[in-house]
């Protein structure tokens, strides 16, 4: 088992991280009804394509209504990760999407770095927020987050990216909010190469200052894209589990991961959005040792690269090394 080795993860969304536990917690606690249908049996979230999946996480975050919600969530989350070896997670965090739910950007940060604070005090694990625009809201808006995260200044919002539906508009279109946010000293990285193919990555990194990708398998389609990606360094969050679940690829023996890594493109592991697809952060590095072949040596390299990548602080990184 790879449950002792230390882990980093650069790709979880924080609604994503939500389990069925917990919704039906925070929904007692805020009066309001579960969605029929969103949960089997097994207690495991029913959808079988992509807008299903969206349908079931819109069902299953609109129960995180208050401060307290986000706070718990973010705390849960960091704290199990930390019982499985991880050191650090950088989280994704929509301040849209708590907008939606009534919640102000600011209340929103705070709660999540209190739950942050909370995980640290307990655990030792150190966390992190990369605010996160969504693609499909468009890119006005996305420039309002970015001005907003930069405006706000706090300690533990080191990144900016962006999520959301890979097939509306271009990355270039999202320029103005990117280079906000990378000009007050952000890290920048934005979904690409996962629905939409090698073509969406190189419209990234050739429009927007990014050092990450989030997904980027689909690269494996273009050498001339792979060599690029080698030779820039960029880093790619690759999270299996979530691809297969949405058929990103037919089954593990087709998925890149290990041909990415042996041509020299930089790779992280992410769980995305783990409850959802039955996965954890601790299953894709297990995985990834039983089915891709990593040896534990290679393993601790691949946390080792989070770390390199991660957009925390030298101090914090200096500490963060001493672990790994």
């Amino acid at each position: 088992m790879t449950l002792k080795l230390p882990k980093a993860e650069l790709h979880l969304h924080l609604e994503g991280a939500m389990t069925p536990d917990l919704v039906r917690r925070f929904a007692a606690r805020n009066k309001i009804s579960v969605a029929d249908g969103l949960f089997d049996e097994n207690d495991r979230y029913i959808w079988s394509d992509f807008p299903q999946f969206l349908d079931s996480f819109d069902g299953a975050s609109s129960v995180i209504r208050t401060r307290q919600d986000y706070t718990d969530l973010t705390r849960h989350y960091l704290v199990e990760q930390a019982k499985i070896g991880a050191v650090y997670v950088e989280l994704f965090c929509s301040s849209s999407h708590a907008g939606m739910q009534g919640l102000s950007f600011d209340e929103h940060l705070l709660a999540v770095a209190d739950g942050i604070d909370q995980a640290f005090a307990e655990t030792g694990i150190i966390g992190r927020i990369v605010m996160t625009c969504v693609r499909h809201l468009g890119p006005e808006l996305a420039v309002d987050v970015a001005r907003e995260t930069v405006a706000c200044g706090h300690p533990h919002v080191v990144g900016f990216g962006m999520g959301g539906n890979e097939s509306m508009f271009t990355q270039k279109d999202f320029y103005p909010a990117f280079k906000i946010a990378a000009d007050a000293g952000l890290g920048c990285t934005t979904h690409a190469g996962e629905v939409q193919g090698p073509e969406s990555v190189w419209d990234a990194i050739d429009h927007l200052p990014v050092d990450r990708i989030g997904h980027g398998v689909r690269s494996i389609e273009d050498a001339k894209l792979i060599d690029e990606l080698a030779r820039r360094g960029i880093v790619l969050e690759v999270c299996p589990g979530s691809n297969i679940a949405l058929s990103v690829y037919p089954d593990y023996a087709s998925h890149p991961l290990r041909k990415l890594y042996d041509a020299g493109v930089k790779v992280t592991l992410g769980s995305d959005d783990p409850p959802f697809f039955h996965t954890t952060l601790a299953d894709e590095y297990q995985r990834a040792q039983d089915v891709f072949g990593f040896s534990k040596e290679e393993l601790r390299g691949i946390t080792q690269t989070a770390i390199a990548a991660a957009y925390v602080d030298g101090e914090t990184k200096a500490a963060l090394w001493s672990r790994v």
